[in-house]
């Protein structure tokens, strides 16, 4: 991790909120998962040390998706095993990801951003079972789509009706040429 001294003013906030949302229970969930799937135990070392070089990441995402990534680096600097996350974070998004439950490298690499790398597993987890992976599970199951089908005459008796949601509502109008009893002296 590069060290970049004491933060201030807003950088110092924004790094506090990254901080406060950072759960212990959902790294373990996250890591006892990964450790479920990949039939083996992290290193002895924390949750986003041992997440660092994307090795474990990769080897997830082969497990959900056979070939996802073709070659791991296992050894090299450290811009080489920035590759496994970048890899990663390739294989994740064909998986189904959508950019928003990604991470950007360095927020694992220089761990700025951890509870997004652990969300990120937490979305691997909802896809994987999405596209029903014959494994273990990591929180809840997506919703499927539930399309309905109307007939011509139920769209044309729900058009003559009032819409509950804005009865009493006054549509955006202003208030401010109302008079509210005030006065004004001149």
């Amino acid at each position: 991790m590069a060290n970049y001294g004491p933060s201030y003013g807003s950088l110092a906030e924004n790094q506090a909120k990254i901080a406060g949302k950072r759960s212990t229970d959902l790294d373990r969930e996250a890591q006892e998962w990964i450790e479920a799937v990949i039939g083996e135990k992290f290193p002895n070392l924390p949750y986003d040390d041992a997440l660092k070089d994307g090795i474990l990441l990769c080897k997830l995402i082969n497990k959900l998706q056979p070939g996802s990534v073709a070659k791991i680096c296992t050894s090299g600097g450290g811009f080489k095993l920035r590759e496994n996350v970048s890899a990663f974070q390739n294989a994740a998004r064909a998986y189904g990801l959508p950019d928003a439950e990604l991470f950007q490298t360095v927020d694992l690499f220089e761990k700025r951003n951890i509870p997004q790398v652990t969300q990120c597993i937490h979305a691997l987890g909802r896809y994987a079972q999405k596209k029903k992976f014959n494994g273990p599970t990591l929180g809840p199951k997506m919703s499927d789509g539930n399309q309905r089908q109307f007939t011509e005459e139920q769209l044309r008796a729900g058009q003559g009706m009032v819409g509950l949601l804005n009865d009493g509502m006054n549509k955006g109008a202003s208030q401010s040429g109302q008079n509210f009893g005030l006065t004004r002296h001149i």
